[in-house]
């Protein structure tokens, strides 16, 4: 019996089913080509009384993260994204005016496209990556990180040798994590009594609304409402205070959290937005309760607090993988080429999905040299470097990465070079003229 992994409900409703797929993350070397490749269930289902939604915990993160293939700093956006964040975060918590006393410790701090920022301001700072390859680039980059897994010892551990935190960020790591309530402890132990915690999560709202079901994978344990947010964080000690409404990842949230003691205990532990504190304090933005009344609102004439909001989301999966083979099969048989661009975790969920293999989709090509050489998992489909798609002119370039479109449509004007046009999946299928 699978049960919530928040608050224990053997209550689960499915939402989609999208089959067995190995790993997002696990591509394959050629001399692994021969070799049998393991595929785990991929089954979205939602807690009916907690709402969180979540996949079951099938693979561990020390299987996933040790050794990890994505290194942030290869998205321009990404880090321009991160580097706008440092600022506003600088300003609201008046970090440079604590001078040596300010501390930031950033969760899954990757090859450290965060944290420079903070170096370069002169303010104290300590990365916490799991993955040895990734903090060791980071280290390289004179970003100072600790090689571990967050849990409420080394969030203990962190804290008696730095001191506590003013801020403690957790970017795009909040999904993935199976055991959430041990993770959000280990987020307290380290942030201090009256500090804050900023975390950035995938919408589930934008998921469903926006077809975004290649962001599916065993990667992301789970996925978040602000409602089922800030039960999650409440199981930790913290409270839910601020929410900013985000386009990166099709959709994301930035919740701004701090311990109970500082911010007030919700009166009834559903409704963060009920929190009310003496006075605004430093760091706390105007407006900042009615923000989180407004997307809980949102949520809710959504209907995803109740089973009707997930219905038809299975229905809408199935189309997108219907209109994607129809386009690139009748490609093929026009004797048109089509190859791909990126090779991100969300782009092996629509592969695996759709059964997309090299006779629709010759190859990709992905800026991250670490991956030039090697073929998605399960497709097996060859991953090239960038220069590949100017030699060939392909006629379509078919984009995985879809939530960086702003960006990529730029980058990959010179397509129009030869009258090549740019297609994304998501939400629907596009096919788009750069110019």
């Amino acid at each position: 019996m699978t049960r919530c992994r928040l608050c224990g409900s053997a209550a689960m409703a499915s939402v989609v089913d999208l089959g067995a797929t190995p790993p997002c993350e696990s591509f394959l070397a050629a001399d692994q080509l021969d070799q049998p490749e393991p595929a785990y269930p991929l089954h979205l289902r939602v807690c009916t009384d907690c709402w969180l939604a979540q996949i079951p915990p099938l693979i561990t993160p020390e299987e996933t993260f040790t050794q990890y293939a994505y290194f942030s700093s290869y998205s321009t956006s990404w880090v321009e994204h991160a580097r706008a964040f440092v600022d506003g975060a600088v300003r609201r918590l008046e970090l440079d005016a604590a001078g040596e006393d300010a501390f930031v410790v950033e969760v899954a701090s990757n090859d450290g496209y965060l944290l420079r920022h903070m170096v370069d301001r002169g303010i104290r700072c300590l990365g916490i990556e799991p993955s040895v390859n990734v903090g060791a680039a980071a280290r390289e980059a004179g970003v100072p990180t600790l090689t571990a897994f967050l849990d409420p010892a080394t969030g203990a551990r962190v804290r008696a040798e730095h001191g506590p935190a003013d801020l403690v960020v957790a970017n795009n790591v909040y999904a993935h994590i199976p055991d959430v309530v041990g993770f959000t402890r280990g987020l307290r132990a380290l942030v201090a009594d009256d500090g804050w915690v900023s975390i950035e999560v995938q919408h589930l709202l934008s998921l469903i609304e926006q077809n975004q079901y290649d962001t599916i994978y065993h990667e992301h344990f789970q996925y978040y409402t602000v409602a089922s947010a800030a039960r999650a964080l409440a199981s930790g000690g913290l409270a839910l205070v601020d929410v900013e409404l985000l386009p990166t990842h099709g959709g994301s949230i930035r919740l701004w959290a701090r311990p109970v003691e500082a911010a007030g205990e919700p009166s009834d532990g559903t409704s963060p937005a009920a929190a009310a504190l003496p006075g605004r304090t430093r760091g706390e933005a105007p407006g900042a309760r009615e923000r989180v009344a407004g997307v809980l609102d949102r949520e809710k004439a959504a209907g995803l607090q109740e089973l009707s909001g997930y219905t038809e989301f299975s229905a809408r999966v199935a189309k997108v993988r219907r209109d994607l083979l129809r386009f690139l099969i009748e490609a093929a048989e026009r004797g048109e080429t089509v190859v791909g661009y990126g090779a991100p975790g969300k782009g092996n969920t629509l592969l695996n999905h759709c059964g997309i293999r090299p006779d629709l989709l010759p190859y990709t090509v992905d800026r991250n040299p670490y991956k030039h050489g090697r073929f998605t998992p399960g497709t097996r489909i060859p991953i090239l470097p960038p220069e590949q798609i100017s030699a060939d002119r392909p006629d379509y370039v078919l984009v995985l990465p879809w939530n960086l479109r702003a960006e990529l449509v730029e980058q990959l004007s010179f397509v129009h070079e030869w009258g090549g046009r740019l297609v994304f999946p998501i939400p629907e299928l596009s096919i788009v003229e750069v110019k």
